[in-house]
């Protein structure tokens, strides 16, 4: 990085959002010298930015936090991150955090230009929401598991899977992905030697190890991908088959919701196959269908659909008679 000024930028960014920084490691991605790292580092104390340094073979760099720390900087692409994030958090997806979001989304949003504003408002409006209320989850929690994979550090936790089971359990943790407004973890279980998914939500007292790890890439490399993957495969209680009278070309955008697929029967019918832990969940999204269908399986589910319908007609045709 041949420019001063931007490399002292780039560093003092690194600096923000890393806990410490081993110098080899640092100076490798400012494509400088350590002589130069040195130089950098001492010019950023110049300014006022207390930066630690380890001398030695396992050396590095650490910035201090405190009441004293100068100001963060933040460029236009950070602004609008954290509004949005904050956005997000606000409505309650990590559990603890939603009027603390409310505050500090106030007071950024008061300093943001209105070009950057009319950003954040954009992209607010352009996410749309999905179905269901969110799995809130610990914001201490969340903040030490994300650390831990910032840092490229072992994590010791207990887990409690979805049949009740409880274990402890040691990870390498590589990414933390939040999909159908749930919070996941993709990791290395380090006592069954293959790639795991953790629902957060279901993890207790996490806590770092102290182990640092060299970091494995994810099955098919992709940490999102390969969790939607684990999910759409995990065992379900239910499997739904419904006929759709309508092209398949027409269905997609209606169940994007749903984990399954749809199959054309001919150029006026389709087949949709999903499955749930819950018939209720699958009347509810069955129920958003726009086009006439017809439920070929399971009985349960037949049987669940019909008793709604019945509520449902009591209901549209007033209140009984007292």
């Amino acid at each position: 990085m041949a420019d001063p000024t931007s490399r002292m930028l780039r560093l003092l960014s690194l600096l923000q959002t890393h806990r410490y920084w081993a110098g080899p490691e640092l100076a490798d991605r400012l494509d400088v010298s350590e002589r130069t790292l040195r130089r950098d580092v001492d010019r950023l104390r110049e300014l006022g930015y207390p930066v630690d340094a380890a001398r030695g073979a396992g050396g590095g760099y650490q910035l201090q936090a405190g009441s004293q720390l100068p100001p963060l900087l933040l460029d236009d692409e950070d602004a609008v991150a954290i509004a949005v994030g904050l956005r997000t958090a606000a409505g309650g997806s990590v559990a603890g955090i939603e009027e603390a979001s409310v505050r500090a989304l106030a007071k950024l949003q008061q300093v943001l230009p209105p070009k950057l504003r009319r950003r954040v408002e954009a992209l607010q409006s352009a996410i749309a929401p999905t179905l269901g209320p969110p799995s809130a989850v610990d914001a201490d929690a969340l903040a030490t598991i994300a650390q831990a994979c910032r840092d490229r550090e072992r994590l010791r936790f207990g887990y409690r899977r979805r049949d009740g089971e409880r274990s402890e359990r040691t990870v390498e943790p590589h990414r933390l992905v939040n999909h159908q407004r749930r919070w996941y973890l993709a990791a290395w279980d380090a006592r069954r030697q293959d790639w795991r998914t953790f629902r957060v939500d279901r993890i207790a007292d996490p806590r770092p190890s102290g182990t640092r790890f060299a970091p494995r890439v994810p099955p098919g490399g992709d940490a999102a991908a390969y969790v939607r993957s684990s999910i759409a495969s995990m065992p379900t209680r239910y499997e739904a088959v419904v006929t759709v009278f309508a092209p398949a070309e027409e269905i997609p955008r209606e169940v994007g919701w749903f984990r399954g697929e749809i199959e054309p029967v001919d150029n006026a019918t389709c087949r949709i196959r999903t499955r749930a832990d819950s018939l209720s969940w699958l009347a509810v999204h069955l129920g958003f269908l726009v086009h006439d269908y017809r439920i070929d399986g399971p009985a349960e589910l037949v049987a669940h659909v019909r008793g709604c319908a019945g509520r449902m007609g009591r209901a549209a045709s007033g209140p009984p008679p007292t």
